[in-house]
């Protein structure tokens, strides 16, 4: 009983089901208040991760150029697991395989030493 309530009252009153509460009675017991806050459903660990060779090929693929579908089909995973290894590996992007250029600036050595005009020319108006 909760404050003088049966379980299955305090329960429909919270608005959850009565197995529910009973969760929440049992965290507040073991835990007290800070057994009440809200938890993460997220597993603490994968019980299957990805083999670290298969990783391997999916990376070997993408720098290929292969696109994630295509490893998905060779390999026979899922567009997902690809998907969710590629964006581990930052290679989640086409352009992410190559490194970007550098930016070119018209950095000069004194002020004066370049001068940069831009003309518009107007075309011709008869009169």
């Amino acid at each position: 009983m909760l404050c003088g309530r049966p379980l299955k009252a305090a329960a429909e009153a919270a608005g959850v089901c009565e197995r529910t509460a009973r969760k929440w009675v049992a965290r507040f017991q073991a835990e007290g208040v800070a057994g009440l806050q809200d938890r993460s459903s997220r597993p603490r660990r994968l019980y299957r991760p990805t083999p670290p060779q298969t990783v391997a090929r999916v990376e070997a693929l993408r720098r290929q150029r292969w696109t994630g579908k295509r490893i998905a089909m060779e390999l026979a995973l899922s567009p997902a697991t690809v998907s969710r290894i590629l964006r581990r590996l930052g290679l989640n992007r086409m352009r992410d395989l190559e490194p970007a250029e550098p930016v070119r600036r018209y950095e000069r050595q004194a002020p004066g030493e370049m001068i940069h005009l831009d003309i518009k020319k107007l075309g011709r108006f008869e009169r």
